[in-house]
């Protein structure tokens, strides 16, 4: 697989993929054409590069951040480690960051940063070492702050390399006093917020069932509303797709097939998540796990055994005009940046499927991390000020109905009800919400324009339109 995503990268300019779906939705809005550009184009592409120790060498390092637009501040996005990643994909990154925060209403601008190493090729100490020198790098430029540039992270990035980050720009800019909210997705002992890891693949569920839930839809593409008994694939088993297909399975649908870089397994009457994260977790593989009845080494075929819903939660480009025929899927939901391609989505559209695009579906991540800076600026936990005030007030509400109905409440019931909301409760519920309408508001936008095509042209409308009236309101100066 990585030999194939290479190859498929040379081939493919991300970032004018992302400017096509920007110039075919900019047709159905009515901005100047300069405006329509200066929301297009990347506002800052900074790369460099820098030396580090390996052993008793050096090595030189290519790095890059890309701010994309300022129309809001700070700018937001995270930061790629992966010996793939080249300015094209960053840039466009960068821009699907701008158009996700647009379309969920998280009052960012775009970013994105790549650093171009295999992680696993370092040990912990020369990772930390190449973080801490990346970061340096960005506080030079700055290119990073609470109020200027908050990165978070992405493929081959995790919440140890953003402690690294945290605690270089605290060492960097003493006495800030919002110093832990320069960059999210933070441990929760380093002032991170709970539910922050599994907030990507959270968001990628709802969005599944937001989309099924709408029966209409459902039935001009030939299924019954509703994610109970739906048969999902999902590619990759990362962070994105582990908890899609986790929240996925407890929603109701059954996870019939699993693709990793090592291959695929698939059985139609489902798969045990947890089963195979372990199994996995122990042997390296996916493969070889005894509950699947077919298994395929090379994952792409993965990708095209029966479903309803597929779930590329790995990387860009994964879906072509070279398979898209061969997906038989009815609904793409985009856990991943960028896995379809223009041509393969018009062909499957064709065919009468749906995409939920990557813009909204993987929004979920930067929701709550706007959630996290939030509370690192706060510098309070979310519930800490009223959840005792809420179970008191409901303890004395449960008090006095019993006194009026004379019947007493159970002891779970009423923990059940005078309960106050947890930190990760009220994220989550922040995060359903803030899915939730957003769905909507897209699905709006795709049904009062029968030429806008499909749900990411709706969402590219929607957003360039939120964009536009920020830097209108904004103006120019000098």
């Amino acid at each position: 697989m990585a030999t194939n995503i290479l190859i498929a990268d040379q081939e493919t300019h991300f970032f004018s993929d992302v400017c096509k779906n920007f110039d075919h939705a900019a047709q159905f809005t009515k901005h100047d054409a300069g405006l329509l550009d200066q929301i297009k184009s990347c506002n800052s592409v900074y790369r460099f590069r820098f030396p580090i120790r390996k052993g008793n060498s050096f090595e030189v390092i290519d790095a890059w951040r890309v701010e994309h637009s300022h129309h809001q501040s700070p700018t937001k996005g995270g930061i790629r480690y992966s010996e793939m990643v080249n300015e094209d994909e960053v840039m466009a990154l960068a821009a699907l960051m701008t158009y996700k925060c647009a379309i969920v209403n998280v009052p960012f601008g775009g970013a994105k940063g790549g650093i171009k190493i295999n992680p696993k090729n370092y040990t912990v100490s020369e990772l930390e070492n190449i973080t801490r020198r990346y970061t340096v790098e960005l506080i030079k430029k700055n290119f990073i702050g609470p109020s200027i540039d908050v990165p978070a992270p992405d493929y081959g990035s995790g919440e140890r390399e953003m402690s690294w980050i945290a605690d270089t720009y605290a060492t960097m800019n003493p006495g800030q006093l919002d110093a832990m909210g320069a960059v999210t997705g933070k441990p929760i002992a380093l002032h991170g917020i709970a539910g922050r890891r599994e907030a990507t693949g959270r968001g990628v569920a709802i969005a599944t069932r937001e989309c099924v839930s709408v029966g209409e839809d459902m039935q001009k593409i030939g299924l019954l509303p509703g994610l109970s008994g739906k048969r999902v694939i999902v590619q990759g088993l990362g962070n994105v797709g582990y908890y899609s297909a986790k929240f996925l399975s407890e929603m109701g649908a059954i996870i019939v097939g699993l693709c990793e870089f090592e291959g695929a397994i698939y059985n139609e009457n489902g798969l045990d998540i947890e089963a195979v994260f372990q199994h996995r977790k122990a042997t390296g593989s996916i493969l070889g796990y005894a509950a699947a009845i077919q298994e395929f080494t090379n994952t792409m075929e993965g990708l095209e055994q029966p479903c309803d819903i597929l779930v590329p939660a790995a990387l860009e480009n994964q879906i072509t005009e070279a398979n898209i025929r061969n997906i038989q899927a009815k609904i793409i939901v985009e856990g991943a940046n960028g896995p379809t391609s223009p041509e393969a989505e018009a062909i499957f559209y064709a065919n009468g499927g749906m995409i939920v695009p990557d813009m909204f579906a993987n929004a979920g991540g930067v929701t709550v991390s706007y959630f996290e800076w939030l509370k690192n600026l706060s510098h309070v936990a979310f519930g800490r000020m009223n959840r005792r005030f809420e179970e008191n007030s409901n303890l004395n509400l449960v008090n006095m109905v019993e006194g009026i109905t004379g019947v007493a409440l159970t002891p779970i019931q009423r923990s059940t009800i005078i309960k106050g909301a947890s930190e990760l409760e009220l994220v989550n519920s922040g995060l359903e919400d803030t899915m939730i309408r957003s769905y909507h508001e897209i699905r709006e936008i795709y049904k009062s324009n029968p030429e806008i095509g499909t749900l990411r042209n709706a969402a590219m409308v929607g957003a360039i339109n939120k964009i536009a009236v920020s830097y209108q309101n904004l103006g120019i100066w000098p």
